[in-house]
C-alpha cells in the first residue's frame, strides 16, 4: 500500500466520494459514514454511500450500480475497505471479486480488526492501493466520534450552549426562552440529528421539561434518518416521572447511583431503562468515566449534551469535553442571570480551561462559536 501523491484527478473524485459519505450524516449510526465512487476511463460508472446499519456498505452499493464495467476500474473510498464479517460480508471481498485495478482511500480505518489489514488484503490479491492523505482530515470529520470510539473505546463528547453577550443561559429565575433566534434553534437540531445520544442531567429535566426532539427542516430530513435517545444524568434518581420526553422518545435511559429507590418504578413504567454507575471520587455524582465507557460500550459514536451549568460545568473540568459549540446573542441578561459552566473556584490562572476557536460564524443574528479546550486527554 502506498500513499498517494495527490493528483488533482484523484483528489476530485475523492471530494464526491466524501459528498456522498455525508449523505449518511443522519443515518449510519453506529456505523462510519462512508462514500464511493468508481471511475472507469475517465467517468463515473459507479457511486454509493452507506446508509444505515444492516445495508450495503458504500463500496457494495457502487459495485451494484457499476455492474461489469467495475473490472478494471479505480475506486475511490473514504474509508479504508473493511475485511471482516460483521453486520454485512467484506468489502475486500466485494472489491476483489469485481476486478478492480486500484483503490484509493481517505481514512485508515480506526477499527483494529481492519486498520491496515483491509488495505493489505488488497494489494495481496494485485490490486493496487494508495492512501489518499490529502483528503483524510474531512472523512475524519465526517466520523470524529468512530474514530474516538474505536481508539479510547468512549464517544466523542459535544457540549451545546446558548448565552447572552454577557455569558448568561437564563434569568435568575430560569427562564431562558429564547436567548437565540430561530436560525440557531434549527442549527441545534442538526447537530442533535448527527449524534447517537442527546445527554442531559436532571435539573434540566426537572426546570425546562425539554422536548429533545429532532425537528430539521422537511428538505433537509432524510426518510431513513434514525432519531438519538436520550441519556439522563441523575445520581438520586429523582428525575419526574410526567417530564415529556418520555412521551416523545422510544428510549430514554437514566444513569444513577441509586437504581433501588422508591421512585425507579414509576419511571420504568414510563419506559426508562435504569443503569446504575458507581459515584465519582469527590462524590459529586455519577463517575463521568463509568458514564462513557458504558456508552461506549453501548456503540455511542457522538454524545450531545444540552444541560445545565452543573452537568456541564463537571464534564468541563474533569476534561471529558471534546467540543463547544456556544451560540451567543446579541443581548445582555445582567450579571444576576445564570453562567454557563458550575467549576471550583480557581486559585490561579493557570488552572484555567484554554480554549482553540475553530470557527466562529454568524447564524441567523446571533453567532456560532466552535471550540475545542486545549487539554492533554488519555
Amino acid at each position: 500500500m502506498a500513499e498517494s501523491m495527490a493528483s488533482g484527478t484523484d483528489t476530485a473524485w475523492m471530494a464526491r466520494a466524501l459528498r456522498l459519505a455525508q449523505r449518511g450524516l443522519y443515518t449510519t449510526d453506529p456505523n462510519p459514514r462512508v462514500g464511493c465512487v468508481v471511475v472507469r476511463d475517465g467517468r463515473v460508472v459507479g457511486e454509493g454511500f452507506h446508509a444505515r446499519v444492516g445495508e450495503p456498505h458504500a463500496e457494495v452499493a457502487a459495485l451494484g450500480m457499476a455492474g461489469e464495467a467495475a473490472a478494471g476500474a479505480t475506486v475511490y473510498v473514504t474509508l479504508e475497505p473493511c475485511c471482516h464479517h460483521g453486520r454485512t460480508p467484506p468489502c475486500t471481498d466485494a472489491l476483489i471479486d469485481a476486478g478492480v485495478a486500484r483503490v484509493v482511500y481517505a481514512l485508515r480505518d480506526p477499527n483494529p480488526r481492519v486498520s491496515g489489514a483491509g488495505a493489505g488484503h488488497l494489494a495481496e490479491a494485485g490490486i493496487a492501493v494508495e492512501r489518499l492523505d490529502a483528503s483524510a482530515p474531512d472523512a475524519r470529520a465526517l466520523n470524529i466520534g468512530f474514530v474516538k470510539r474505536m481508539a479510547t473505546g468512549r464517544p466523542w463528547i459535544r457540549i451545546k450552549m446558548a448565552m447572552s453577550l454577557d455569558g448568561r443561559t437564563a434569568l435568575a429565575s430560569g427562564e431562558s426562552r429564547w436567548i437565540t433566534g430561530a436560525d440557531a434553534r434549527t442549527d441545534v437540531h442538526r447537530w442533535r440529528a448527527r449524534a447517537s445520544c442527546i445527554l442531559t442531567g436532571r435539573g434540566t429535566v426537572a426546570a425546562d421539561d425539554p422536548a429533545l426532539t429532532v425537528r430539521l427542516p422537511e428538505d433537509e430530513a432524510p426518510s431513513a434518518m434514525r432519531s438519538p435517545w436520550v441519556a439522563i444524568v441523575d445520581s438520586g434518581l429523582t428525575v419526574p416521572p410526567t417530564a415529556r420526553l418520555f412521551d416523545l422518545h422510544e428510549r430514554v435511559v437514566i444513569f444513577t447511583r441509586s437504581a433501588e429507590t422508591a421512585s425507579a418504578a414509576a419511571l420504568q413504567a414510563r419506559g426508562a431503562e435504569i443503569v446504575p454507575l458507581p459515584g465519582d471520587r469527590d462524590d459529586h455524582g455519577v463517575d463521568p468515566a463509568a458514564l462513557f465507557a458504558e456508552l461506549g460500550r453501548r456503540e455511542v459514536n457522538e454524545v450531545h449534551v444540552e444541560a445545565g451549568p452543573t452537568l456541564c460545568g463537571r464534564l468541563l473540568e474533569t476534561s471529558y469535553v471534546d467540543e463547544l459549540i456556544v451560540y451567543m446573542a446579541p443581548q445582555v441578561l445582567g450579571d444576576s442571570a445564570r453562567g454557563l459552566f458550575a467549576i471550583t473556584p480557581l486559585a490561579s490562572m493557570a488552572e484555567r480551561t484554554r480554549l482553540h476557536l475553530r470557527e466562529v460564524r454568524h447564524v441567523g443574528g446571533d453567532l456560532r462559536i466552535h471550540a475545542l479546550p486545549l487539554i492533554d486527554r488519555e
